[in-house]
């Protein structure tokens, strides 16, 4: 019987590794948390849902004879993260973080970053602005707090309930969004603020571009801090480190 690599996935990243894999001909499972209705195809197996924290993953990881473990989850899923670590520790498993590096403050940036969702409300001060939300549904609701603001709310799923404040607009979209469309996007709605995660990579990173070459003040959510572990920032270097840690070798 074979043993799988699992992958941890939900980034460009995590489907990246997969698609090199699978063009090797190794045996690996994408999993997915679920969360979006329609996710992207996958060129393996997916799995979807969680595991019941670092205990209910070391019990699949046994079951499924995983041999070895990538965390290529978002930079903002900390507690995931934090499980894979502990569980991959516990086995004893090859376990590598596929981290990509964080967006860095060029000149003519207007950053202001916060920790969180309800300190962004904060920052945005209590003047009517027309706000661009480019976060996750589950960071929305500290938003129904400042219901002063206009909010332009971007989503891959519809954001249901809707969030409860006089006025926000929804568009429905899956990235990459370039910046030259990100551009037309901001000065279509006349946004005035951005707030958005420091997700890193070139897929979402338009609207800063954008923002930067408007003049727009973008309130960013800082990174959470996640696990030490060994890691890459490409899919590529992730294939390298499971070959020399001999994680692709046959069983």
């Amino acid at each position: 019987m074979s043993s799988p690599i699992l992958i941890l996935g939900g980034t460009t990243e995590a489907r990246e590794l997969a698609a090199l894999l699978a063009a090797r001909g190794i045996e690996a499972v994408l999993s997915l948390a679920g969360r979006t209705a329609n996710p992207v195809a996958m060129p393996v197996p997916v799995r979807l849902g969680g595991f019941g924290g670092a205990e209910g993953l070391v019990a699949h990881l046994r079951e499924a004879g995983i041999r070895a473990l990538v965390d290529a989850t978002h930079p903002y899923a900390a507690t995931m993260s934090r499980h894979a670590a502990e569980a991959a520790a516990m086995l004893g498993l090859p376990f590598l973080a596929l981290r990509r590096g964080a967006w860095i403050r060029l000149p003519g940036d207007d950053w202001t970053e916060v920790t969180d969702a309800r300190r962004a409300v904060t920052a945005l001060g209590p003047s009517p602005r027309r706000v661009f939300l480019a976060l996750g549904r589950q960071e929305l609701a500290p938003f129904v707090a400042a219901p002063q603001h206009d909010y332009l709310i971007r989503s891959v799923d519809p954001v249901e309930p809707p969030l409860a404040v006089p006025r926000a607009r929804y568009i429905l979209a899956r990235g990459p969004f370039g910046e030259t469309a990100e551009r037309a996007m901001l000065e279509e709605h006349r946004i005035e603020a951005i707030v958005c995660k420091n997700s890193g990579g070139g897929a979402t990173y338009g609207k800063i571009a954008a923002a930067r070459a408007l003049g727009l003040r973008v309130v960013m959510l800082r990174r959470p801090e996640l696990p030490e572990a060994p890691h890459v920032a490409t899919a590529e270097g992730a294939l390298a480190w499971l070959d020399h840690a001999g994680a692709l070798r046959g069983v």
